[in-house]
């Protein structure tokens, strides 16, 4: 069984969205950011990183891997689903999945600091950020104009960007005008295991918070 350590975030919601979609088998543990226990020795043992999410593959030695992208990837190989095994489109699709790797996700991340949590508003660094996420938004939208899916068939890449793209509203941005990014947005909300990734760990479990705590949460998560 794999064994997923994780929270409610975007990077969290793509394994277990890929998870869902793949029908393995998973125990979940949740990761507390108040307690910080992303920076516990236990979990550096898992990810030295100190960051979620993480998982350990208990049918593989209790093989531990670390970074969303990566752990995609190895979920892809091991069930030989989500990922096309001809080396062009699986180029392909990791090419899009290190878009968001390495753009929308760093990016739309840096929005979301500057937009919600930092103690200070700047407005420079929030424009900044959130030009760059809708000219990130408007690449995609025009590879989707031409395709259904990122390359063409639903896979790995597909759900590492719709879990960032999907709460874009959360980044003070717009979506208004990028049709085709929105059609792939509720084709891949409309999904049963996209629906069921996005309440792992459930969200009934949380406790109550205010606005306050919820910033308090994502300053510790951050540092």
């Amino acid at each position: 069984m794999i064994e997923l350590f994780t929270a409610r975030t975007p990077n969290g919601f793509k394994v277990s969205v890929a998870l869902e979609e793949m029908g393995l088998p998973y125990s979940v543990r949740r990761i507390s950011f108040d307690r910080r226990e992303q920076k516990e020795p236990w979990f550096l043992a898992i990810n030295p990183n100190g960051r979620i999410p993480a998982i350990v593959d208990h049918d593989a030695d209790d093989f531990a891997v670390f970074e969303s992208g990566a752990i995609l990837v190895y979920l892809a190989d091991k069930t030989g689903q989500l990922l096309p095994a001809e080396p062009r489109r699986r180029s392909q699709v990791l090419q899009w999945l290190m878009f968001q790797m390495g753009g929308v996700g760093p990016m739309q991340g840096q929005a979301n600091v500057f937009h919600r949590y930092a103690p200070e508003r700047i407005p420079y660094a929030i424009e900044r950020y959130q030009r760059e996420c809708r000219r990130l938004y408007e690449v995609l939208d025009r590879r989707l104009a031409e395709h259904e899916y990122l390359v063409d068939d639903y896979s790995i890449a597909d759900i590492a960007n719709w879990c960032w793209v999907r709460v874009w509203d959360w980044a003070g941005l717009s979506i208004d005008g990028l049709d085709h990014l929105g059609r792939w947005l509720e084709a891949i909300a409309a999904r049963p295991a996209a629906q069921r990734g996005v309440d792992v760990p459930a969200r009934e479990d949380e406790p109550r918070r205010t606005d306050e705590d919820r910033v308090r949460t994502a300053r510790g998560m951050l540092a």
